[in-house]
């Protein structure tokens, strides 16, 4: 859970750090940031939870835009361009951490192929009562 609080927090620096660093000027730069920084928070804070943690993965494609955005952008403050990399950079990377997996839930699509589903399992946990 420690890398996706950090993805959180990554995004709400995102989104300041056009102002703090000095670059607020920079309409370009500013918008994508501002766009990006609430998505990668939104993403990273869903993904807290054990039943929606897959959505941590939503944010590898706004981490690898960051790292190409100042390229494709044209960004031209050296600031904002390292920003947009090392901020892109480590959420693609944190946005691999799983974190505990501590129950299951479901099984998607994938469960109607197995043969051993997880209520079969539990199922045979349970004693039987026969009823007469």
């Amino acid at each position: 859970m420690w890398a996706h609080v950090l993805n959180a927090l990554l995004g709400i620096w995102l989104m300041a750090s056009a102002a703090i660093l000095g670059y607020s000027d920079a309409k370009t730069i500013t918008d994508n940031e501002h766009i990006a920084g609430p998505i990668i928070a939104s993403f990273a804070i869903i993904s807290w939870w054990e039943a929606t943690r897959v959505v941590r993965l939503y944010n590898v494609p706004v981490g690898l835009w960051l790292l190409l955005a100042p390229w494709v952008l044209g960004f031209d403050n050296t600031t904002a361009t390292v920003n947009s990399m090392l901020v892109g950079a480590l959420v693609t990377g944190l946005s691999f951490v799983k974190g505990k997996i501590k129950d299951v839930y479901g099984g998607g699509w994938s469960a109607v192929w197995k043969s051993d589903t997880l209520h079969a399992r539990e199922a045979r946990k349970q004693p039987r009562t026969n009823l007469k």
